[in-house]
């Protein structure tokens, strides 16, 4: 098993205390931990991408270019980047820079995002927006394969001869398809015998392990060797106590009032939006979350390890309202007690 660490950068005022960060102390704070990560062994570090709600994580690319300043090996992933809203053109030249500059460490996590708000924002119909994402895929992907590129499609205007510059550090970068919901992304992912990224963040398991069933079927009847399908998985949030009752007095009162802080009403009865796991201990006892004792979250990834089969697992220490000496505590503590376990019970010959 790899290890990697999400932060959508969210900018919302603590669910207790109400405070809020400056935006530039949030962003200091993320690129800090990124370093942090590095140290203590992480694999990756993933910043998403939004441009609603309460995140200022709207420039990943800037931030993952801040990232790579201060970092040297950790690899660097998106989030997703919101291909479906952007011009495959931009986002070819953004990242294929931030490649080269980080010396070949970019990995992007394509998705059509989680915000509905984005459509409207750049003036697209959300209604199409399976369509824009596929069509826009295929382009990067082209752009970033070819050169002297002619392509004609529905949203965005024809190209005729171009080469995007830079060109990617080392031929082309891994592209991974975020999947929440729809089984649409596991589709293309299987098409492109590309590897998925299921968000493992809300829903209950049974739902994640269908769109990564569906994925792997189609992989193989699009000809692919089923041994190269990889997964990775997300998680609803990270909290470490000494045991499930330590944790449950710790968090309780913070985490339940992050879930009341974030619900979101105009979006109630969609799926993969508003967590169902309310309570702390419904939350411990069969949610997304990873919370409880070093044991309980080694048994609970090692439990999605056996339906999902997945090389990678995300983390977020951020997600919570966690000050900043218990974010680190956090990570430190996955590093030493749950890491080591896992990658010893789920070996994986991802970035070997």
């Amino acid at each position: 098993m790899r290890f990697s660490v999400l932060s959508l950068i969210g900018h919302d005022p603590h669910p207790l205390t109400g405070e809020l960060p400056s935006p530039a102390d949030r962003f200091e704070e993320v690129i800090a931990t990124a370093a942090v990560a590095e140290e203590l062994g992480f694999d990756s570090y993933s910043v998403g991408e939004r441009h609603a709600g309460a995140f200022l994580s709207s420039s990943p690319s800037v931030v993952l270019g801040a990232i790579a300043a201060r970092t040297s090996t950790i690899r660097l992933l998106t989030g997703v980047t919101v291909v479906a809203i952007l011009d495959p053109v931009r986002v070819a030249e953004d990242f294929a820079t931030l490649d080269q500059i980080s010396r070949g460490r970019i990995e992007l996590v394509v998705g059509k995002g989680a915000e509905a708000g984005h459509f409207d924002l750049f003036g697209l119909d959300e209604e199409r927006q399976w369509d824009l994402q596929k069509e826009k895929y295929e382009l990067l992907r082209r752009l970033w394969t070819e050169e002297g590129v002619d392509w004609a499609g529905e949203f965005r205007p024809p190209l005729k001869n171009v080469t995007t510059v830079p060109r990617p550090y080392d031929g082309l970068p891994r592209l991974w398809h975020g999947s929440a919901t729809s089984l649409n992304s596991p589709e293309l992912a299987a098409k492109h015998g590309d590897p998925l990224f299921t968000a493992n963040a809300i829903q209950p398991r049974e739902a994640y392990a269908k769109l990564i069933a569906h994925y792997r079927e189609r992989f193989e009847a699009y000809g692919h060797d089923p041994a190269d399908a990889r997964v990775a998985a997300g998680s609803g949030g990270l909290l470490i106590a000494d045991s499930s009752q330590a944790a449950a007095e710790r968090y309780k009162e913070l985490y339940e009032a992050r879930v009341r802080q974030s619900f979101k009403p105009h979006l109630a009865g969609k799926a993969g939006y508003n967590t169902p796991f309310r309570t702390i201990e419904d939350a411990i006892a069969g949610g997304p979350q990873l919370i409880g004792s070093p044991q309980q979250i080694i048994d609970k990834i090692l439990g999605w390890h056996t339906v999902y089969r997945h090389d990678l697992q995300s983390i977020t220490v951020d997600g919570f309202g966690l000050s900043r000496p218990e974010q680190l505590e956090t990570l430190q503590r996955f590093a030493e007690e749950i890491a080591p376990v896992v990658r010893r019970e789920a070996p994986s010959t991802l970035w070997q």
